[in-house]
């Protein structure tokens, strides 16, 4: 795990460099492994594997006297030095934006004098986490080694709200796991002034009062196409990493090759690679960076290098059945010969829920931590450099609610060809006759429902969510669920009603809070890719191999920015994702697209993750016969092993709510039992944080 972690405070000096005292007294404490960016009286650290291409310090001169002028970028930054002078000049008067806007992903912290600005992504791929420490505020962009630094406790508040409504910030607020830990929220920066701080955003806010201007189609497209050419290419120009300190290969092994071989240590190749599933998302990344034009040292201004290939890496689940049709694209699409393909095959060992006694142990718990195993596997076959199309659904694909923003905008026509597909996917049934009265209603409904009144209604119904959970077989039924402010999370009918109540509470204390309010639309589809870039941060923790960096191009911030300027008429036709992804290869040049491209797989995951299940009913029994989410009052053990057995032998139960209970479960049980903290020196915290395995108990809400 890599991160950067630093402080701000009153005193003007602490005396010695990189160390920071307690009250002035020369006690010091400094992170485990790192290396120090900058010194007092606000240090900054480097912690973890970074390599040294992705980690950038720039200064500008200044006349003598006046305040010193900083930047550190950390990650990949396709920014040359000049555009970070230039940024760092901007920032100096107060323009944030500009340390947001350069191809990558990447975290910015600017020094000026004695103020710190450090700017997070738009997504939340990249958060900033701060706390109230020593009479200033820590701030870091991992939140387990500030909870370490103030020996926090576990906040179970936070983790029902998690488990309750996932996808509602109003719920989460800006919390973490751990007691006193704070997040910033995703395109906002955090402002640090000798110790105090102050949280602004970066980006200029719609006007609800008056619509926004209908943007140009075919330009709003161009704006993706541009931006995902520039975050791809950030990644080809940088230096190329070979793996650290790998194992020697065995030698010749009966039935495996070299990459069979490589494989099976565990180690990345050296260079540059993709996801190749077969879909629009990972086939859009792995065709232009095998064919983006202009790069210098190329032959004939296209591919990765001068005669170097693209690494694709195609995963074959053999324990289901529905894939060929996925697979038979991906070999369409290998047969560029500036593509290298790998197909990494895998059985019962790859399937969700395996192998979760060796996981690591993560910042926070998400629900890809029973999806790390498999995820691993197909990642241990990728390149040094390794492109995944995570995002891009929630990038690109409009939320149901934006159905409601159109209707806000008198622009009723654009209904008609979501609503038609939404019936022709509930089947011929008599239930389908009433599909389109019944959405049209549902969008108008929350296009009239003020923000406050959304989150009041949703707080009066979350404490039966446990005992009236609404039915989503269907498409329609998930589309009309989706048209709210606020609504439970596939969890929330496993726990217990004093945890829903109080989750109920945080969102009724939301509601008179005053914030700037957006479209339900707009505001629903951000919170749903904040949801996204959490859980592909934590994968990258969970599955997690050495000298490999996984990049997420959908995710960059001028990506994001790119796909927000697109209409939201263009966003609700069927298949605008495939449509666009299309229009964005036309763009570059790639035409020739296998038949099928760009369908969706949903009931191939889904069958994947019921047999997962019911191959690790046994170990998922044990997991939850004395559980520690039992302890703290938020679910009964009893219930969800009958849920386990009953979902495990084909009842239609939310799938995706077993893997956060069982996620959430696993991250407990692994933060109780480490050792170790993340700080050292003569000042450093007694204990970790949740030291000992404690669990605090839940505290009784008063009448």
């Amino acid at each position: 795990m890599r991160w950067l972690v630093g402080w701000s405070s009153i005193a003007a000096s602490f005396g010695t460099v990189g160390a920071v005292g307690n009250g002035g007294e020369g006690r010091t404490v400094h992170p485990v492994g790192s290396q120090l960016l900058w010194g007092d009286p606000d240090p900054l650290w480097a912690v973890g594997d970074w390599r040294p291409d992705e980690i950038r310090v720039i200064g500008v001169a200044t006349p003598e006297g006046a305040p010193t002028a900083r930047l550190a970028v950390l990650g990949c930054c396709g920014a040359t030095d000049e555009q970070l002078r230039v940024g760092l000049l901007a920032a100096r008067g107060g323009a944030m934006r500009h340390l947001t806007a350069w191809p990558g992903s990447y975290t910015a912290v600017v020094q000026i004098g004695r103020r710190i600005t450090v700017a997070g992504d738009l997504a939340g791929a990249r958060p900033v986490f701060h706390t109230p420490w020593a009479g200033g505020t820590a701030y870091a962009t991992a939140a387990l080694p500030l909870a370490d630094l103030i020996e926090a406790q576990l906040d179970i508040g936070h983790l029902a709200a998690l488990l309750a409504c996932p996808e509602t910030p109003e719920a989460l607020g800006d919390g973490t796991p751990y007691e006193g830990v704070r997040r910033v929220p995703p395109g906002h920066a955090l402002i640090l002034r000798e110790g105090s701080r102050e949280i602004t955003g970066y980006e200029a806010v719609a006007s609800l009062a008056v619509a926004a201007p209908q943007a140009d189609p075919v330009h709003a497209v161009e704006g993706v196409r541009d931006a995902l050419v520039e975050a791809v290419r950030a990644r080809l120009t940088a230096p190329r990493h070979a793996p650290e300190s790998m194992p020697q290969d065995p030698g010749p092994v009966p039935g495996m090759g070299p990459a069979d071989r490589r494989a099976a240590r565990g180690g990345p190749v050296a260079g540059i690679g993709a996801d190749l599933s077969g879909g629009s998302a990972s086939a859009t990344l792995a065709l232009l960076a095998s064919g983006l034009p202009g790069l210098p040292g190329t032959l004939l201004g296209h591919g990765t290098g001068a005669g170097e290939r693209l690494l694709a890496v195609t995963f074959n689940d053999l324990t289901t059945r529905g894939n060929e049709d996925e697979m038979e694209r991906a070999r369409s699409i290998a047969a560029n010969p500036r593509l290298h393909h790998v197909v990494v095959a895998a059985g019962e060992e790859a399937l969700p829920y395996a192998s979760l006694e060796t996981g690591a142990l993560t910042d926070e718990p998400a629900p890809s931590l029973v999806l790390a195993e498999r995820h691993r596997r197909r990642l241990s076959a990728g390149s040094a450099d390794h492109l995944v199309g995570t995002g891009a659904r929630q990038v690109l694909d409009a939320h149901p609610a934006r159905l409601a923003d159109l209707l806000m905008d008198r622009r009723r026509r654009h209904l008609l060809r979501p609503v038609a597909a939404l019936t022709k996917a509930e089947g011929p049934t008599a239930h389908s006759l009433f599909v389109p009265l019944t959405v049209y209603r549902a969008a108008r409904r929350l296009a009239r429902t003020s923000y406050r009144t959304g989150l009041e209604s949703a707080a009066g119904l979350l404490p039966d969510a446990n005992r009236h959970a609404p039915d989503l077989a269907t498409p329609a039924d998930a589309s009309l669920a989706a048209l709210a402010w606020s609504r439970p999370g596939p969890a929330a009918r496993w726990l217990t009603g004093e945890a829903l109540a109080e989750v109920s509470v945080r969102l009724q204390e939301a509601a008179i809070r005053p914030t700037s309010v957006q479209r339900p639309g707009e505001a629903r589809a951000r919170a749903t890719l904040a949801r996204a870039a959490a859980d592909h941060r934590i994968l990258e923790q969970a599955a997690e191999i050495r000298s490999q960096r996984l990049h997420a191009p959908f995710l960059d911030n001028q990506v994001v920015r790119a796909a927000r300027a697109l209409p939201e008429s263009l966003r609700v036709q069927p298949g605008a994702r495939a449509a666009i992804l299309r229009r964005v290869l036309g763009g570059a040049g790639i035409h020739d697209l296998p038949p099928g491209w760009g369908t969706p797989s949903q009931a191939t995951s889904t069958a994947v993750t019921r047999t997962g299940l019911r191959t690790a009913l046994p170990e998922l029994m044990a997991l939850f016969d004395a559980p520690l989410l039992a302890d703290a009052g938020l679910v009964e053990a009893r219930m969800v092993r009958k849920a386990l057995r009953a979902a495990s032998e084909g009842e239609p139960l939310p799938l995706d709510g077993l893997a956060d209970l069982a996620s959430t479960e696993l991250w407990l049980r692994r933060l109780v039992t480490r050792r170790g903290t993340c700080w050292t020196g003569t000042a450093a915290p007694r204990q970790r944080a949740v030291a000992g395995g404690v669990i605090p108990a839940r505290r009784t809400l008063q009448p």
